[in-house]
């Protein structure tokens, strides 16, 4: 459960946002949507071999 507690004088906006940053840091939300369709280990292996390409390529370049 995640609680936000309201500060003395501020709006309601501010604290709206500092919930919706909680909330997107648990994750449960994409966890959700990820259980939604079932995808097969074989393509969670390749996307996740992807991504570590791509972040490999990025960090070569800065170098």
């Amino acid at each position: 459960m995640i609680i936000v507690n309201v500060k003395e004088g501020e709006s309601l906006d501010r604290a709206l946002k500092r919930f919706k940053k909680k909330f997107e840091k648990t994750g449960v939300l994409r966890e959700l949507r990820s259980r939604q369709a079932y995808e097969k280990k074989s393509v969670t292996r390749r996307t996740q071999i992807k991504k570590a390409i791509y972040k490999q390529g990025l960090n070569q370049e800065t170098i």
